[in-house]
């Protein structure tokens, strides 16, 4: 007994004298608003997991507010990525002034952008007015593809308006991706992600999914 006692003296003494073990940092999903904006703006090694955390977090909120306040799914689907864009780069920065606030922080992102996007029908519809014409095309047909004209108005009609706009002054009106984002209020980027997934939309309703754009 008493070597067994010993033993475990020693044992308890050497476990005693180990260094606590070090603990992992709370998972993104665990967080607060405020530990989530934290961890984003001091960036370091889980700034990615954070930030992945604030899509799944607040994206399917921003696209329920936005088709509630705008005209379809595409639209708050824009909604998703301008907005989120925008906290992301003010948490980066940390320009967010009440970080526990975060999700009011979204919401008041949500409505200033929706607001401008709103505002900006009025825009796109003169634009349409000047350079679209009957915006009977967006682009000229392949030599070897014969035109459906009444097809492609179709087509056209089932784009969004910002869609059409963008392909309206890319083909027609010849801007530039710089110049359509400074009239539609517009980051380049955006321009280019609208202009490619309206122009794959048109092919896919022409049945020119194989054409190169």
């Amino acid at each position: 007994m008493r070597v067994c006692d010993d033993s475990g003296r020693r044992y308890a003494s050497i476990v005693s004298a180990r260094p606590p073990m070090a603990t992992s940092p709370p998972a993104p999903m665990y967080l607060s608003d405020a530990e989530l904006a934290d961890r984003i703006r001091t960036g370091g090694t889980d700034a990615d997991a954070a930030e992945a955390e604030l899509f799944r977090r607040f994206g399917h909120r921003i696209r329920l507010y936005g088709r509630r306040h705008l005209r379809n799914d595409a639209e708050a689907d824009d909604l998703v990525q301008q907005v989120l864009v925008v906290v992301l780069e003010r948490l980066r920065a940390g320009t967010v002034r009440d970080p526990a606030q975060l999700a009011s922080f979204v919401l008041g992102t949500c409505r200033l952008i929706a607001r401008g996007q709103r505002g900006g029908e009025v825009r796109r519809q003169r634009l349409l007015d000047r350079y679209g014409g009957d915006a009977s095309a967006p682009a000229p047909a392949p030599a070897t593809a014969a035109l459906d004209v009444a097809r492609l108005r179709h087509c056209l009609e089932r784009l969004t308006a910002r869609e059409r706009t963008v392909v309206v002054l890319t083909f027609y009106g010849d801007r530039s991706g710089d110049e359509i984002g400074a009239e539609l209020g517009m980051t380049t980027g955006n321009v280019r992600v609208v202009r490619h997934r309206a122009v794959g939309r048109l092919q896919a309703c022409m049945g020119l999914a194989e054409v190169a754009s």
